[in-house]
């Protein structure tokens, strides 16, 4: 079994990569062979609009023809049995590397066809993650939730399955001191750091778990 985590963060130490990492163990302590690729590595595009992907009888159907630095992620991505895509939140939605990275991943298996169907040729359990600074009370109001809701149903119209663990309020700097960040409360971003985030990534551990036994049944 293999579980393959993509971050979709710039930074590989920091809060999404923490939790993916976490998931990862989750996984790996049921017997999955685990992997996180950070999306900052490569060198790549988005969707080109291409349309091999949807050409009748062509060679690229339901496969991104485009040839680049993900393209062998891509194709793993695809093989595994556990996938987690994890991203901040920038400006309302993922950032411009994880959205590139689902327009290659997704686009090819869902059919120009009523009610947009998937030929997504596999089986297995997916999953996002996303990191934000706004609290679990911010998030209807301004419309994020709907926004997290839309990925998800992107993910679960061509997988089958997706789940979502979200991470708020998020501690951005070691020290505040530093940056022009007068919104945040510095003294209450460290007190849920080491509060609340522990929690977070039991959380992330134990989905990784729960995704790598439901992808055995």
């Amino acid at each position: 079994m293999k579980a393959l985590a993509i971050n979709g963060s710039p930074r590989k130490k920091w809060n999404t990569a923490m939790l993916l990492e976490q998931a990862l163990a989750g996984a790996e302590s049921v017997g999955a062979e685990a992997e996180i690729v950070h999306l900052y590595d490569f060198d790549y595009s988005g969707c080109t609009s291409c349309f091999a992907c949807k050409k009748l009888g062509g060679k690229s159907y339901g496969l991104c023809a485009v040839k680049d630095g993900i393209t062998p992620i891509l194709r793993r991505a695809a093989e595994v049995d556990v996938l987690i895509l994890g991203s901040p939140i920038y400006f309302g939605t993922e950032t411009g590397m994880m959205r590139s990275f689902m327009e290659r991943l997704l686009f090819p298996f869902v059919t120009y066809t009523p009610g947009y169907a998937s030929i997504f040729p596999g089986k297995l359990r997916s999953a996002l993650v996303h990191t934000m600074n706004i609290s679990e009370e911010a998030l209807a109001p301004t419309g994020q939730d709907r926004r997290i809701e839309l990925t998800r149903s992107f993910m679960t119209r061509t997988f089958g399955n997706c789940e979502a663990l979200l991470c708020y309020d998020t501690f951005q700097f070691p020290d505040y001191s530093k940056y022009v960040s007068s919104v945040w409360d510095a003294e209450a971003k460290a007190r849920r750091r080491a509060e609340v985030f522990p929690k977070d990534l039991q959380r992330a551990f134990e989905m990784g778990v729960g995704m790598a036994e439901a992808a055995r049944v």
